[in-house]
């Protein structure tokens, strides 16, 4: 039976990389897919769903408030634009144009990225310190809060911190430096689940915001994300996302996530409006929230570990590779599979592999991890029950099984 993909006219693949964006994510939880297709059965009010999701991402993070975002990219972006405007609703209206505002983010060189384009969007001039030789392999340094401070003036509007496991100064010591100055921290976090812990982690650490994505290890819709932390900066995300076609008397936001008091009118369609979330979306994410929260650590890295055990029991008949279950390189305590090509014997190099492995039927990605040294990973994460049977098929159509040249040997 086709599938809707298949109906549409395009093919599915199995996703034995990660919950990547470029192959639509993961697979969502029954609980998550049925809470959504219910959703889209009402209408409701938006700013009253989004308080309704900031009390449940409160609860979860430790935050004063959060909201569902597009992703963690519009977190950032949302972000940003809250921390240059604040509750200004003249401000607003007016970005990107920053003329008289502050439009200076100060980012650590070294946690330099291709998603820090979210925060440019806004207008802001990025302000790099430190040096990358940590990161190049060329020095022990970094920055150092030192050069943070002096990177300090009247224009700068919020400090940039991209939170990995080995990022230098830690966050702890930025946020107490930032908020010498009365600055907020800004933290991208988009991939940093699991572990679970890490859900409060930059909020205890002081950060003002943080952005995850809601795609990824969460399991709610590819297109969500959460941007949690003050109320004030929240709202004023939320604000600039929104539809708000009213007058000033008739609006009515939600009080415990909007102050209307603060306000001295309605701003306008913000810069954030392309960001916008459907209700599809934050009931999606708020399930899938809740079940991530529930989940310990543990029994999810047992469900991934018998994954990644039968898998590896499957590829013990392919020839000319080794398989075993290793933790995730990337350090996010994920059990993977790490398949070797034997140097002896193989017919073709992990580049060769990967880009067959990618051609055939079913398509199957994988994470290219070293494919010069004939080394790839294969995640868990993102697999149904009956993937691992169809991987070690695919395998073995392209390098033969093990038993096939025993028997070729033995003539």
């Amino acid at each position: 039976m086709s599938n809707v993909f298949e109906k549409l006219g395009t093919k599915t693949l199995i996703n034995a990389y990660a919950p990547m964006t470029r192959f639509g994510g993961g697979v969502m939880r029954d609980e998550v897919a049925a809470a959504m297709r219910e959703a889209t059965q009402y209408c409701v009010d938006m700013p009253e769903l989004q308080a309704v999701a900031s009390r449940i991402i409160a609860e979860v993070t430790g935050a004063e408030a959060g909201i569902v975002t597009s992703g963690a990219s519009a977190g950032l972006l949302l972000g940003t634009a809250a921390c240059v405007t604040g509750l200004d609703a003249a401000k607003m209206n007016r970005l990107p144009d920053l003329t008289g505002m502050k439009n200076e983010i100060i980012v650590i060189r070294g946690q330099r990225n291709s998603y820090d384009r979210a925060l440019r969007a806004i207008g802001v001039t990025l302000v790099e310190v430190g040096v990358s030789d940590r990161a190049n392999g060329t020095g022990i340094r970094d920055a150092e809060l030192s050069e943070i401070r002096e990177a300090i003036t009247d224009r700068t509007a919020a400090i940039f911190y991209l939170t990995k496991p080995h990022a230098l100064p830690r966050l702890a010591e930025v946020v107490t430096l930032a908020h010498e100055f009365s600055l907020p921290v800004l933290v991208d976090a988009a991939a940093e689940l699991p572990p679970g812990g890490n859900l409060r982690r930059f909020i205890a650490d002081g950060a003002d915001l943080v952005a995850f994505s809601g795609g990824k290890m969460i399991g709610g819709p590819q297109g969500s994300g959460i941007l949690c932390g003050r109320r004030d900066l929240v709202a004023a995300a939320l604000l600039q996302q929104l539809d708000l076609d009213y007058t000033y008397d008739e609006w009515n936001p939600p009080a415990k996530l909007v102050d209307k008091q603060r306000l001295r009118g309605v701003p306008r369609h913000g810069v954030g409006r392309s960001c916008k979330t459907g209700k599809e979306q934050i009931v999606g994410l708020l399930t899938a929230l809740q079940l991530f929260a529930k989940e310990s650590d543990k029994d999810r890295e047992a469900r991934w570990q018998l994954l990644s055990e039968k898998l590896v029991a499957l590829l013990g008949g392919v020839a000319s590779i080794s398989a075993r279950v290793i933790p995730d390189p990337d350090l996010s305590g994920i059990p993977v599979v790490e398949v070797s090509l034997e140097k002896a014997g193989a017919k073709l190099g992990g580049t060769e592999l990967l880009h067959q492995l990618r051609s055939g039927s079913p398509r199957i990605e994988v994470n290219p991890w070293r494919p010069a040294d004939g080394v790839l990973i294969l995640s868990p994460a993102c697999l149904r029950e009956d993937d691992p049977p169809a991987i070690a098929e695919r395998f073995q159509q392209i390098l033969g099984s093990k038993s096939a040249l025993a028997s070729t040997a033995r003539r």
